[in-house]
């Protein structure tokens, strides 16, 4: 079977909008096998896409703290092995970066990328040779849309609908999802111009406690746990999840009632899992990123420099739940 490669290693919810190149590429050749390079934090992610043959790993994030490590090139020269094990007929750099391009030129076969009028670091085509193909993809557009087109103009086909995902993460379990409906609220994101306001979470969670729902806070490091533990406390509906791995959030997400939180990667997985999802915006364009390019069941709310407020969020909850009932 010949195979194409995938080179979108981070971030989570960039990889997400990537992800909706495989159902295009399943629907348009089917002989066609996937593979593809993540970092290795979000291996588990690409592998809950059962149209993803092999994901291969790669630990940049954490290789750049040990450069002088014998055990950094060791994995490093074993990287490299695994990478070129066979000559691929389509390499696909999503990442329009240099450190997608350099991944690009270690693999065997054609390389495809956006042009330089076209790419998010310029720079990145300096990296690039004889057997690369440069490609005008709109920058003014949305992720999705950008590597939907690029996949399609690589191996030949139309862009054809909307985006597809095909997610098949694994049930949540039952002490952590119960028995009864549940919201997921999404306050922590790596940029702090991102945050929507601790006030407004204050207000807003108690709303949904008293329409009965549970209220589940997930975090990913010591200072999210605590702004999670500070956001429950005194409300006993809000509960403060034990840290999961990637699949495990992906099953809770999947079968929430509603999903709202800021513009992370856990939204972007919930809007293209499905889930009724609301996207708060504060210092990023929604067109660009939003969820709803990924969902029907999706809103964004707010947009650079213009905080969405409590009511806003209110009235697209109630929308969304009476679009979406989960019965």
């Amino acid at each position: 079977m010949s195979a194409i490669l995938a080179i979108r290693p981070s971030s989570l919810g960039d990889i997400v909008h990537a992800l909706a190149i495989v159902a295009d590429i399943r629907a348009h050749h089917p002989g066609l096998a996937i593979d593809w390079v993540a970092e290795e934090a979000f291996v588990p992610l690409v592998a809950l896409d059962p149209g993803v043959r092999r994901v291969i790993p790669i630990a940049l994030r954490r290789w750049r703290h040990h450069l002088l490590s014998a055990a950094t090139w060791r994995e490093w020269a074993a990287f490299r092995r695994d990478l070129r094990q066979q000559r691929y007929a389509a390499v696909l750099d999503l990442q329009e970066q240099v450190k997608g391009a350099l991944i690009a030129a270690m693999a065997q076969g054609m390389k495809h990328g956006p042009d330089r009028a076209s790419i998010r670091e310029p720079i990145a085509t300096l990296a690039h040779g004889a057997h690369h193909a440069h490609h005008a993809i709109d920058p003014r557009q949305h992720l999705i849309d950008r590597c939907r087109q690029l996949a399609a103009a690589a191996l030949g086909h139309r862009v054809e609908g909307p985006p597809r995902f095909g997610f098949a993460p694994p049930p949540p379990a039952a002490a952590l999802a119960g028995g009864e409906p549940y919201v997921v609220c999404v306050h922590a994101t790596s940029r702090a111009d991102k945050l929507w306001p601790d006030a407004h979470w204050r207000q807003l969670i108690p709303a949904f406690a008293r329409a009965g729902y549970r209220v589940l806070l997930p975090w990913g490091d010591a200072s999210e746990r605590a702004r999670s533990e500070a956001l429950a406390r005194d409300e006993p509906a809000a509960s403060v999840l034990p840290r999961q791995p990637l699949p495990a959030l992906a099953g809770l997400l999947a079968r929430a009632e509603l999903v709202v939180g800021v513009d992370t990667g856990l939204v972007h997985l919930a809007a293209a899992l499905g889930a009724p999802t609301i996207a708060l915006f504060t210092a990023t364009d929604p067109a660009l990123a939003g969820v709803e390019r990924a969902s029907p069941n999706a809103r964004d709310l707010g947009d650079a420099g213009r905080t969405p407020s409590v009511a806003d969020v209110q009235a697209a909850a109630g929308a969304l739940l009476r679009r979406a009932p989960r019965c």
